[in-house]
C-alpha cells in the first residue's frame, strides 16, 4: 500500500502534546509544507496543540512568513528547543513574552542529540558549552522564566567537567527529501544539504513515534538507486507531495544545480565585493587564512571572507560549513549553509563530530559584543534572540578563532579612500562593553585550552594575549583616542609594538594575498 497521503491526513497524525524533531537549515531542507499545514490545522481546529519542537538550525527568513514562524501561535507550542533563532522572530517574541518555554542549545549538540535519542543513550556528554550561558552554573540554556526544567547538567568524569544534555523521546519527525518511491525510500538529489534528517527519523522511529516525509515527487518502486537512498522507507510512515513554492532548495532560490553537485559553475562568476568596511574586515581576516587548515566560516560578516579569497585567487582553501558542506564557496544570506561547487556534502551530525573532536584548524565568526575579558556575545540582545547556532561548537574546539565585525553598530558610516578609513558617522551602539549580556564564547575557557583568539574590526585588531584583550593593530586614518579607545566602555591593554594594519587592505585593487 502506498504511503502517500494528503497534507491534511499527515497533519492529523500529529497528536496534541507531541515532541517533534524538525529538519532544515534556514530554508534549506525544511519541510515547509508541514509548517503550512500545521498552522492551517491549528487555526481551523485548534489541533495539534501544546507541541514541543526541537530543531538545530534557525528555520526561517527573518520575516513572519516562512519556516517555523508559521508555528508562532500561542497554544500551538508549549516548548521550543532550538540552536539558532535569528530568523524566526515570531518564536523569539513568544519566548521573550514568556508565552512558551524556550531553550537555546548549541546547534551541533542538538544534531548529535538526535542521534543519541535514536540509540536510546541517556544523552549527549560533551565539553561544548562549558563556561558559556549553556552551563547550568550560568543560565543552563534557559531563555525565560517559564523554562524551569534542567535540560543540561554539569557532571564529573575522570576528574574533568562535562555537560550532559539529557535525552527524551521524539514522537514525530518532520523531514524532507527530493524523491521517494511508494514504500517511502527517499533520495536527496536536489537538496543542497542532507542535514540531520536521517538522525531525526531514526530518533522518532526508535521512540515509538512517526516519521512524516515531504518530497517533490513520488516515483515507482524499484527505480531509485539504493546507493542514493538517504531515508529508508522502513522509517517512513507517511509521505506528502509538496507544492513547488513549499519545496524551494533554499529561501534564496527555487533550484540551483551548483549547490548539490549536479553542475559546476565558474568561480569567477561570483562578483567581487565593493570596498567598504565589510570588505576591509574580510580582507584583514583573509590574511589569517592558512591553506593547510580545514576552515569554518560563520554566518554574517565572515561570509565575505570566501568572496575575498575567491577574488584574490587563494588556491586550495579547505572551507567547510556546519550544515555539512565541504569545499567550494560557502553562500551567504538565506542560502547560508550551502556551498557553490561543493566537493562533498555529509550529514550535519558527522560534520559536528569532526568539529567537536578538533578537526578544524581555523574558525572565522561574527563579533557582536565583546567585553573587557575577551568574552563574546552573539546570542542575545534584549528582546532580540539570535541564539548560539553552531558558534559554541566551533569556537570552543578550533585552535585558532578569528572574530569579525564592525567596531560600533547602529548607524555607523565609514568611507575607505586614499588608503585609509574615515569615520563619517559613529555607530550609536558600542560593541566593546564592560560586560556582555550573554557569554556565547568564554575567554576563560579559551585561555584554559590555549586557543589563539583574534578580534578584527574595520579600524582596529585585538588579540587575547596572556588572558588580556590586547590592542595590536590600528587602521590608517584612525585616531587612537577618539575613534578606538573613546568608543569602548573599558580600556584594553595596548601592545608596546602597536602596528598599522596592512595598507593594501584599504586600496581599491587586488591585495595580492597569495604572494605573502
Amino acid at each position: 500500500m502506498s504511503k502517500v497521503v494528503s497534507l491534511e491526513q499527515a497533519v492529523s497524525m500529529i497528536p496534541d502534546g507531541a515532541t517533534i524533531g524538525i529538519g532544515g537549515f534556514i530554508g534549506c531542507g525544511h519541510p515547509q509544507e508541514f509548517s503550512v499545514g500545521i498552522e492551517e490545522s491549528f487555526l481551523k481546529t485548534g489541533h495539534p496543540n501544546n507541541l514541543t519542537i526541537m530543531f538545530s538550525a534557525g528555520i526561517g527568513d527573518g520575516t513572519d512568513q516562512l519556516g517555523l514562524n508559521k508555528l508562532g501561535h500561542e497554544g500551538l507550542l508549549k516548548r521550543i528547543i532550538g540552536g539558532h533563532w535569528g530568523l524566526i522572530p515570531k518564536l523569539q517574541r513568544m519566548v521573550f513574552e514568556n508565552k512558551v518555554e524556550g531553550y537555546n542549545l548549541p546547534l551541533g549538540t542538538i544534531s548529535l542529540m538526535f542521534r543519541d535519542i535514536a540509540g536510546h543513550r541517556p544523552g549527549t556528554i560533551t565539553k561544548i558549552g562549558l563556561k558559556t550561558f549553556v552551563d547550568p552554573r550560568i543560565e543552563g540554556a534557559k531563555m525565560n522564566e517559564k523554562s524551569k526544567e534542567d535540560l543540561v547538567e554539569l557532571i564529573n568524569l575522570n576528574n574533568e567537567e562535562w555537560l550532559w544534555y539529557k535525552s527524551f523521546p521524539l514522537n514525530v519527525a518532520l523531514i524532507r527529501a527530493t524523491y521517494c518511491d511508494e514504500d517511502g525510500n527517499a533520495t536527496m538529489d536536489k537538496e543542497a544539504a542532507t542535514l540531520d534528517s536521517l538522525s531525526i527519523a531514526q530518533a522518532a522511529k526508535n521512540s515509538g513515534g512517526i516519521v512524516l516525509l515531504q518530497v517533490e515527487k513520488v516515483v515507482q518502486n524499484g527505480t531509485l538507486d539504493p546507493r542514493k537512498v538517504k531515508i529508508p522507507g522502513i522509517y517512513v510512515d507517511a509521505v506528502v507531495v509538496s507544492r513547488p513554492e513549499n519545496h524551494m532548495q533554499t529561501y534564496a532560490n527555487q533550484y540551483d544545480p551548483s549547490l548539490c553537485g549536479e553542475v559546476k559553475v565558474p568561480v569567477d562568476s561570483i562578483p567581487p565585493m565593493m570596498l567598504n568596511e565589510r570588505k576591509v574586515i574580510c580582507r584583514r581576516a583573509a590574511m589569517e587564512l592558512d591553506p593547510e587548515c580545514i576552515i569554518n566560516l560563520g554566518i554574517g560578516m565572515p561570509e565575505g571572507i570566501a568572496n575575498v579569497a575567491n577574488e584574490e585567487g587563494l588556491p586550495g582553501l579547505k572551507l567547510t560549513v556546519e550544515a555539512g558542506g565541504i569545499g567550494g564557496v560557502p553562500n551567504a544570506g538565506t542560502a547560508f549553509g550551502t556551498c557553490t561547487n561543493p566537493v562533498a556534502i555529509i550529514d550535519q551530525p558527522y560534520q559536528f563530530d569532526f568539529y567537536d573532536g578538533g578537526g578544524l584548524g581555523q574558525a572565522f565568526l561574527g563579533l557582536a559584543e565583546c567585553d573587557k575579558h575577551g568574552n563574546i556575545n552573539v546570542s542575545r540582545f534584549g528582546p532580540k534572540i539570535a541564539g548560539c547556532g553552531g558558534f559554541i561548537n566551533i569556537t570552543q574546539t578550533s585552535p585558532v578563532v578569528v572574530y569579525c565585525g564592525t567596531f560600533t553598530a547602529g548607524g555607523l558610516k565609514v568611507e575607505v579612500v586614499d588608503g585609509k578609513i574615515n569615520i563619517l558617522q559613529e555607530g550609536r551602539i558600542k560593541k566593546f562593553k564592560e560586560s556582555v549580556e550573554q557569554i556565547t564564547f568564554s575567554a576563560e575557557y579559551a585561555q584554559d585550552t590555549g586557543q589563539k583568539v583574534i578580534y578584527i574590526t574595520e579600524r582596529a585588531v585585538f588579540e587575547l594575549l596572556n588572558g588580556k584583550l590586547t590592542l595590536t593593530e590600528i587602521a590608517p586614518g584612525v585616531d587612537l583616542e577618539k575613534d578606538v579607545l573613546g568608543q569602548m566602555e573599558f580600556r584594553p591593554v595596548i601592545a608596546d609594538d602597536l602596528k598599522l594594519m596592512d595598507m593594501r587592505i584599504f586600496e581599491d585593487k587586488l591585495m595580492g594575498i597569495k604572494k605573502n
